[in-house]
């Protein structure tokens, strides 16, 4: 492996370990056990967006105790009265 290759991998890999800093953890979960972590707390907060190209997609975000939680519905997810929502236009989670 030339000197030339070694920098760039190891250039790349800082790049995504960076990535990976900036966007935190997150983890994929199903909608069901999202609206169960969601459910646990007593004021949550919850990020939703709507999208989609071939009908709608409900995003959420949420955290607790200390990880992003993330779910993908094709339904919305009921949420508590108790539960501070942020709607934004997209959310994006590196894949």
């Amino acid at each position: 492996m030339s000197a030339a290759t070694s920098g760039a991998t190891a250039g790349a890999a800082a790049a995504i370990a960076n990535a990976i800093k900036a966007s935190g953890v997150f983890v994929k979960v199903e909608p069901i056990d999202l609206q169960n972590i969601i459910e646990r707390q007593e004021e949550p907060l919850v990020v939703a967006a709507k999208g989609g190209f071939f009908g709608n997609t409900y995003r959420y975000l949420c955290s607790y105790k200390g990880l992003g939680f993330y779910a993908e519905s094709d339904t919305p997810i009921e949420l508590p009265g108790t539960c501070e929502l942020v709607r934004a236009k997209k959310i994006w989670i590196p894949g």
